[in-house]
Order: C-alpha cells, then sequence, then structure tokens
C-alpha cells in the first residue's frame, strides 16, 4: 500500500473551525497531518498562514495542503502567489475532484463562515482521492509554470513598467 504523503494545514482565524474539522477528517482517513496554525480564535493575517502552508508544500515532493479562512479568496490569493502553488478554492465535491484531475492543484482551500460538517469531508475526501490526468492538462500546467517564470523573474524596473501599465 503506498503511504499518504502529509497534509499541511493553515486557517487565519475565521477558518479556525473548519481547520479544527479538518484534522478530525484526515485523522479518521489516516492521513499525516501538519498543522501550522493558527491555534486560536484571536485576529490573524491570512497571508502568513498561507505563505507557510505553501513553502511546506514546495519544500517537498508531493505534498499537498489545505487553506483555511472566512470565504477562501484571500487565502487562495495570497497562497498562489508563491511559485509552484497551484491553490484551488473550491466549493462543491465536483470542483475539488476536477482541481486535482485536470490543474493538477496541490492546495485546497476552503471557505470557514460558515461551513457544512458533511459538505466539508466529502470535499476533502474528492480532493485528496483523485489523481492527475496529464495528457492534455500536462501542457497547461506547463504554461502555468512558464508564466510563473516570466513573471517572477523579472526586474525590479521590468516590475515597474508591468505597474505602470495598469
Amino acid at each position: 500500500m503506498k503511504r499518504k504523503g502529509t497534509v499541511y494545514l493553515g486557517a487565519d482565524h475565521a477558518g479556525f473551525a473548519i481547520k479544527e474539522y479538518i484534522k478530525d477528517v484526515l485523522v479518521k482517513m489516516k492521513y499525516p497531518l501538519e498543522d501550522v496554525g493558527t491555534f486560536c480564535t484571536e485576529s490573524v493575517d491570512y497571508p502568513d498562514y498561507a505563505e507557510r502552508v505553501a513553502v511546506a508544500i514546495i519544500k517537498g515532493r508531493n505534498r499537498k495542503g489545505i487553506l483555511t479562512c472566512g470565504t477562501g479568496v484571500g487565502a487562495s490569493i495570497a497562497a498562489n502567489k508563491v511559485p509552484g502553488i497551484r491553490a484551488a478554492l473550491v466549493h462543491d465535491v465536483k470542483t475539488a475532484r476536477l482541481s486535482r484531475e485536470h490543474n493538477n492543484a496541490n492546495l485546497l482551500v476552503l471557505g470557514g463562515v460558515p461551513f457544512n460538517k458533511n459538505k466539508v469531508e466529502k470535499i476533502i475526501r474528492a480532493w485528496l482521492t483523485a489523481k492527475f490526468q496529464g495528457g492534455r492538462h500536462e501542457r497547461r500546467i506547463r504554461k502555468i509554470s512558464r508564466l510563473e517564470k516570466k513573471y517572477y523573474q523579472t526586474s525590479l524596473s521590468d516590475k515597474q513598467k508591468l505597474a505602470d501599465l495598469v
């Protein structure tokens, strides 16, 4: 039987409750996990936890993460700033499955306010068990990687030129 890779969890204060529930789901599914915080409902900034999860994912092979904040929007935007991260903000089982099969998402993002335990568990199960299909989707993932390289490796003056265009 293939060993399950560690799932890295992170949340801001608004996503804390759903993160704690997700930990229970992962334990039930026998996934090793690492919780990078937050560890309470005191106000914190989601980019800090998005970065922690994203960096943990890119430091290893075949790693995955789950990130939560109030809506999931801010956390997904922040996480997707880290090269190599393909964070998918998901609201249903079909999108969870397709984010892995078509986009090879390595980070699942969920909104935490409010959340439905049954739905969240189904989403997590679908996301963790889905496999990347490759084929035509591989070509698209390579194009995303090229975009990251193109725009993250520009010089400061080039970045200023881009900013001036906006």
